[in-house]
Parts: C-alpha cells; sequence; structure tokens
C-alpha cells in the first residue's frame, strides 16, 4: 500500500512538471532611517521585499555588492541582520472598469471602505513607449466649464496644461470646477504629496455627486514614503492609458507635479547624487518628461488623456527648477495670480502669462481675434495701471489707453466665477466675441 501511494505520489509530481526552486533571501545590513541596505540579495530595481516581519521596501539600486531600498511606509522596527526576502516585482497597476468611483492608494490597495477591487484588468506601471507617429494631433476642444480657460485658454482633448501657483491661491477650488463640469468619460485624479486632511476635502467636495461616479483617484498623502509617492504618479497614469486603450475621453489630473519631483529629490539625495538646480539632482527634473509624455491623444485607439498637472511655485517663484521644466515640456500653462486673489477675483487666472499652445487649431478664427482683443486691452491697462492710479494720465490722450480702461470691468466680469457656475465653451466664445469682437481698434 505504502510503496503504491509512493509510486502515485511521485507520478503526480512529475506529471506537474514539478521543480524546486531555492528560496531567495538576504540580510539586513544598514538602516539610516531611510535607506536600507541588505547583502546577500540579488534582485532587480522595482522588486518590493520583506524585511523582517512587516515592513515592505522596494529596491532603488545597489552600492557594490550591497541592495539599496526604501521604506514603502509603516514603523520599521528593524534589527541589523534581519531577514530580506523578495515577494515581487512592481510591474503591472490595476485598471479598467472596475476601479470607477473608487479611491486607492500607491499601492493600488483600497482606502475607501468599499472593499476589494473585483474584475480589475492590468497594465504596465511604467507605461509603453510610444513611437511619436502613434500620436493623434489634438484637434477637438474639451469643454471645462471654467468661462475663462474657455474662452482665452481653450484646452484640447489631448493637451498636456499646467496651473502654475503658489500656494493658497486657489488651485484646488479651480480643480474641482473642472472635475465637476468637464466633457470626459472618465476622470483620474492623482492627489500625490498632499496634506491627509485636502485628500478627504477633495473627496467629499470637489468630487461628489456623479462626479465621483466617473472617477478613480489615487491618494498618496505628504506622510507617505517617496517611493510610494512617485508609484502613486506611476499608477494614475498607467490607469488613464488603460481607459485611453478603450478609446474614451480621460482627463487625467494630478496635483501635484512638484511633490513628485520632491519625491525624486529625497531618492537621489539617498542615494548620493549631486544636488543641482536649487536642490533638485538631475534625476528629480529628468524624471518630468517621462511622467509627461504618458499623456496625449492616441491615433490606435481613438482616445485621448487630457492631462492637467498642478505646479506649486515655491514663494511664488516662476523661475522654479520644475515651473521651468514643466513649462518647457507641457502643451500651455495657466497662471494663478496672488495679486488677482487679494482683489477677491476668484479662479485667479492670470490671463498675460497663460498661455494654451494649441488654442489657434481648435477654434473659430473669430473665437482667437476676439481672446487676442482682450489680452490686447489688458497688457494696455496693466503697462499704465500705476499712470492711472495716481491719476497722471488724462482721458484722450491715448485711445489704446482709453480702451482699455474702458473695457477693464468686462474683462475682469469675465474672469470672475464662482466655484458652484458653470459656463459652457458655446457660451464663453459667445460672450467673448460679443463684447470683443470684431477688435474696436481694427488690428
Amino acid at each position: 500500500m505504502l510503496n503504491r501511494f509512493a509510486g502515485d505520489y511521485l507520478d503526480t509530481l512529475a506529471a506537474a512538471d514539478f521543480a524546486a526552486r531555492p528560496r531567495v533571501s538576504g540580510r539586513l545590513s544598514s538602516f539610516d532611517g531611510l535607506l536600507m541596505e541588505a547583502v546577500g540579495l540579488q534582485v532587480p530595481v522595482g522588486t518590493v521585499c520583506r524585511v523582517g516581519d512587516a515592513v515592505e521596501a522596494e529596491v532603488i539600486g545597489f552600492r557594490g555588492r550591497a541592495t539599496l531600498m526604501m521604506n514603502l511606509g509603516g514603523p520599521a522596527a528593524l534589527l541589523p541582520g534581519a531577514r530580506v526576502q523578495p515577494t515581487g516585482v512592481v510591474g503591472e497597476a490595476e485598471v479598467g472598469a472596475a476601479l470607477l468611483g473608487r479611491v486607492v492608494d500607491g499601492a493600488g490597495k483600497p482606502i475607501d471602505g468599499l472593499g476589494p477591487i473585483r474584475g480589475a484588468g492590468r497594465g504596465p506601471l511604467a507605461g509603453v513607449h510610444q513611437s511619436p507617429l502613434n500620436r493623434d494631433r489634438v484637434r477637438a476642444p474639451l469643454d471645462v466649464g471654467v468661462r475663462a480657460i474657455n474662452g482665452l485658454l481653450t484646452i484640447g482633448q489631448g493637451q498636456r496644461v499646467g496651473i502654475m501657483a503658489g500656494s493658497g491661491v486657489g488651485k484646488s477650488v479651480l480643480l474641482g470646477m473642472i472635475v465637476q463640469a468637464a466633457a470626459a468619460d472618465v476622470v483620474v485624479i492623482g492627489l500625490i504629496g498632499e496634506r491627509s486632511r485636502e485628500v478627504a476635502d477633495f473627496l467629499e467636495t470637489k468630487v461628489a455627486g456623479a462626479a465621483r461616479a466617473r472617477s478613480v483617484v489615487v491618494a498618496v498623502p505628504a506622510n507617505h514614503s517617496p517611493v510610494l509617492r512617485i508609484r502613486g504618479a506611476l499608477r494614475t497614469h498607467a490607469i488613464a492609458e488603460g481607459f485611453r486603450a478603450e478609446g474614451k475621453r480621460v482627463l487625467l489630473i494630478m496635483d501635484s507635479l512638484t511633490r513628485v519631483a520632491h519625491a525624486g529629490r529625497e531618492i537621489g539625495l539617498a542615494l548620493g547624487e549631486p544636488a543641482s538646480a536649487r536642490g533638485y539632482p538631475p534625476s528629480a527634473i529628468a524624471m518630468l518628461p517621462n511622467l509627461i509624455e504618458r499623456a496625449g491623444a492616441c491615433v490606435a485607439s481613438g482616445g485621448s488623456i487630457t492631462a492637467i498637472y498642478t505646479v506649486l511655485a515655491d514663494g511664488d517663484d516662476n523661475s522654479d527648477p520644475v515651473v521651468d521644466a514643466a513649462r518647457s515640456i507641457l502643451d500651455g500653462h495657466i497662471v494663478l495670480s496672488r495679486a488677482l486673489a487679494e482683489r477677491g477675483v476668484y479662479p485667479a487666472i492670470d490671463v498675460g502669462p497663460s498661455v494654451s499652445r494649441v488654442m489657434t487649431d481648435i477654434v473659430p478664427a473669430e473665437h482667437v481675434r476676439a481672446a487676442r482683443a482682450l489680452r490686447r486691452h489688458l497688457a494696455t491697462y496693466e503697462e499704465n495701471r500705476d499712470l492711472l492710479l495716481m491719476g497722471a494720465y488724462r482721458h484722450g490722450a491715448d485711445p489704446q489707453i482709453d480702451a482699455a480702461v474702458a473695457s477693464h470691468p468686462a474683462i475682469t466680469a469675465f474672469i470672475r466665477q464662482d466655484a458652484a457656475e458653470v459656463v459652457s465653451l458655446a457660451d464663453a466664445a459667445a460672450e467673448l466675441v460679443g463684447v470683443f469682437g470684431p477688435d474696436p481698434t481694427g488690428a
């Protein structure tokens, strides 16, 4: 009986193509609170390892024969020589309709209390490099429900735009207005490196009602590991790419691109990279194009990812390295002005330095002419603002200044909009052309 059982068992193992594999593990040799070093372990970068009993860390590089890892979060009560065991390679993200209405963290785990996510597909976390010829042109406008953007900075389907401002100037409110009103099939939101309180507030006030059902939120607050923050940004783009592959119009919003660069700075400095521009190592700035270039329109599927990134200008400095790098890569930028916010003009969009590089390709010529007329009047007014406030200008001395002064109340009224108000692209264009076109100066 025993011989027969042994024979059947061995035959079963042979039929299943059983092969014994050694369990790979190493030992923790160094830990300084952020960076871990393990010896006796050979695994590729990106591998997630369990250190000790419960701590998870991701391999981020090598130093000699030592494997460098960074904690993915949680307490790290570790002892020298703790076992380091690989648990899997971070290479895929959950994508598809199963994620609609859900909130996940940087590792893809649901944090909304609605249970596990079932039926999701899989997509590459780092994306797939596309040929430039597989990218479609920006051909059609995207209605975002904000009068000043629809009228003066029209966004196209597949465009990448930055909202650049200092802290407390109204970026989150403007994003909430866009989320509620945007004419998109799916909205993917990445809240990367923000305050935990702000994440809950954004979900309850900005992504409420019907907007929640068509949205996916990836939330990685500021107190999470820098590796987890970067993974959150990658996951946000991977989810958007999954919907684009289905032919959908996707609006991707990430708040903020600067916090992602900060996470890259922490990792780069921990790896010993030299700090260059204002403390940013080269890898932190070089990471931004790889992220931003994942958005856009796709020829094969017909879908598009219209991306809006907030860029925090530290100290209201628009020459900050992250702001400068983002401006050179993006297809347009919207600058929010603290001076306008202090005068009670919301959204505080500074029309002068703001630009949409695709607007002339996607709106009628009369719309473009009216927008240029408004810009001309606004620029003339701002150039002579000090003279006007001092009373040094005499009415009638210059027809262009007179026209700028006369139109300034209409310009301010056009820019100002309540947070709950929605102004369609057609209404914004009709109002703009009705007031500022044809240009009375004939220019």
